[in-house]
């Protein structure tokens, strides 16, 4: 057999794809304006620090300057041949400005630099999620006003429970969403440090001003260890982990619009924007953009089970295998921005059927447990009045009747504590009796919604 080593064609394909297999400009080039950013700021503290010259550092910024105005406008002649962003950027810089280029590199490191441009990344990306939850949330608020005094069932184990009204149930994803949103902010909170100063692992050996870098790139503070500086990528998982979490929570939603828009429940119309037609079936409507919303949240839960198995095993400091940082993280911002997008626009089109809400909550037995409230008002311990109550759902539903279609002597022949009152129970009574804070009562249903819109409204002026 021929050896691969005598085999210059076979040769020529190994080289090729060991290179193939460490380029990451395919998808890194989109740091461009972070690196860009971070080279200007590092340049001009060098100057501050008369590490480098005035005459260079302008020359420097110049050219970074310009090489960003071709990237933004698509005329940057990347070469494949150079592995990634911050090379591709460092050539074109020889070319536009000499040897000057060289200077750049002075006291920072590979290392240092990608991590912060992936920390002004991430921090930027985890600010517009924040605004994107914030953005479908102004729509659960509009509806939820909407619906103030829609009734629907609730349900538990998919089987109906309780009446409650549409709005307090959308206040639900409201309350989703705004933790959503907190665990954005901590992410940007984590990725708000610049790392540059810390060289390869060990710090650099000129007089470098880390704190003044931060401050021109509009970052909080620097890193306390260099060491952890250039292997720490908690931030990131910080990220994707609230992406994640937020697209669990877009998934449950969409699991619900699609089961809700059936024509086995008819409680909403999704806007035809957010459907499609069956490629056979001419009658349907299918919720194609809620069903993709919640499978795309296998797809970010993954990423961050890859980028936690990545990590889990790296000693100190850098290694290669960080690379794998970026594709996972780009595509989970990628895939929660749309996410946001399409729930929000979902909600704002979506058209609710109140009386179709109303008389599934009422043909069925959501008002048992008001039934046992009724006779706990009367004395009887709960759990004795849960059993006769199960008993008596049990005997309309095989007479095939509802609760409230039974006769008084049919109550009472399971209690004699029942009395005409007992008609007076409704699901809007029921709904009103839930009078406690976090409750679904009309009264306190408008207090939450004032409340969130307070919380929107205080949300923007924290920007």
């Amino acid at each position: 057999m021929t050896s691969n080593q005598n085999d210059p064609a076979a040769s020529a394909r190994g080289s090729q794809l060991a290179s193939d297999f460490t380029v990451s400009l395919h998808y890194d080039r989109r740091l461009y304006r972070e690196d860009i950013a971070g080279s200007i700021a590092h340049a001009r503290m060098l100057a501050r620090q008369e590490i480098m010259s005035a005459e260079s550092v302008a020359s420097i910024v110049e050219g970074l300057q310009s090489i960003e105005s071709e990237i933004a406008a698509g005329d940057f002649p990347w070469r494949d041949d150079l592995e990634d962003i911050h090379m591709n950027i460092e050539a074109r810089l020889f070319d536009l400005i000499g040897d000057a280029a060289g200077e750049l590199h002075t006291a920072r490191s590979r290392n240092d630099q990608v991590s912060t441009d992936t920390r002004l990344y991430s921090k930027g990306a985890a600010l517009e999620l924040v605004g994107a939850v914030r953005a479908a949330q102004e729509a659960l608020l509009q509806q939820a006003e909407a619906h103030m005094q829609t009734v629907v069932p609730g349900y538990t184990h998919m089987q109906r429970g309780q009446p409650v009204s549409l709005a307090h149930h959308l206040l639900a994803y409201f309350e989703m969403l705004d933790r959503d949103a907190v665990r954005f902010s901590a992410a940007a909170a984590a990725a708000d440090v610049s790392t540059l100063g810390s060289g390869a692992m060990a710090g650099v050996p000129y007089p470098v001003d880390r704190q003044s870098v931060a401050d021109e790139l509009g970052l909080d503070r620097i890193t306390a260890n260099s060491m952890d500086a250039v292997s720490d990528r908690d931030f990131a998982l910080d990220l994707i982990y609230a992406a994640s979490v937020c697209m669990l929570h877009l998934s449950r939603l969409s699991e619900e619009l699609i089961i809700w828009s059936s024509n086995e429940f008819g409680f909403v119309k999704l806007g035809d924007g957010y459907t499609s037609g069956s490629s056979m079936m001419p009658q349907k409507r299918n919720p194609d953009f809620a069903e993709l919303t919640r499978g795309k949240s296998g797809r970010v839960v993954g990423n961050l089970m890859a980028a936690m198995t990545t990590l889990k095993g790296l000693p100190l400091t850098y290694n290669r295998d960080l690379q794998e940082d970026k594709e996972g993280l780009f595509d989970s911002v990628d895939t929660m921005l749309a996410a946001l997008g399409v729930v929000r626009g979902m909600i704002e089109s979506a058209t609710f059927n109140a009386d179709k809400m109303r008389y599934a909550a009422e043909s069925s037995y959501v008002l048992a447990t008001d039934v046992a409230d009724y006779l706990v008002g009367k004395g009887m311990p709960f759990r004795e009045a849960h059993i006769i109550v199960s008993n008596l759902s049990e005997q309309a539903a095989n007479s095939g009747k509802y609760l409230h279609e039974l006769s008084l002597a049919e109550y009472q022949a399971a209690s004699e504590l029942f009395d005409e009152a007992v008609f007076d129970i409704t699901v809007d009574s029921s709904i009103a009796a839930r009078d406690v804070e976090g409750g679904t009562a009309l009264n306190r249903v408008t207090e939450a919604l004032a409340a969130a819109k307070a919380r929107l409204v205080a949300s923007r002026h924290d920007k």
